[in-house]
């Protein structure tokens, strides 16, 4: 592919992939507000957008076989481990922007367990297996994300146990 249309793309996976999730979130307001038939509109529009974003990531040949995805799964959470959630807190600290820390803070603990949990799962794939069954917790309120059972209290934002969603 050439390199415009490339660049192209890949600008319209990111601004797909995003109006996917700000369409989510809308669509939570939405239902906060009673509004249901308008949280379902937003709902919809975000998977049109994720079906457009899928698309265009297929363009770009993004999607392989599972240990390559994962490979690229743990380059990305190593990456914002190790670089960019560190530089964002740093940055955010120096202006004083706490929401912000907060956030980023939230995130680079879940991250943590994402590269660790995609390790796992890429050593099994490697020799041709599937991981076995365990229950994966992710704190509705700040996304941190744990193996087995949910703790009492989230050890990140302190909420309890009933903030967490099974998968």
């Amino acid at each position: 592919m050439k390199k415009p249309t490339e660049d192209n793309v890949k600008a319209a996976f990111a601004g797909e992939s995003q109006a996917h999730m700000k369409y989510l979130a809308f669509a939570a307001a939405a239902e906060k507000e009673r509004l249901a038939n308008i949280a379902r509109l937003f709902r919809a529009a975000s998977y049109s957008e994720q079906v457009h974003a899928t698309g265009h990531l297929g363009v770009l040949k993004g999607v392989g076989k599972t240990a390559d995805n994962l490979k690229g799964a743990i380059d990305g959470e190593t990456f914002e481990v190790n670089e960019m959630y560190p530089g964002y807190i740093a940055t955010g600290n120096e202006q004083e922007e706490k929401a912000a820390v907060m956030w980023f803070s939230y995130a680079l603990q879940a991250e943590k367990v994402h590269a660790g949990l995609y390790k796992k799962a890429k050593e099994n794939a490697d020799s041709g297996q599937d991981l076995g069954y365990f229950p994966i917790h992710v704190c509705g309120n700040c996304g941190f994300t744990v193996e087995g059972e949910a703790p009492d209290k989230c050890p990140v934002c302190g909420v309890p146990k009933e903030k967490f969603v099974r998968f």
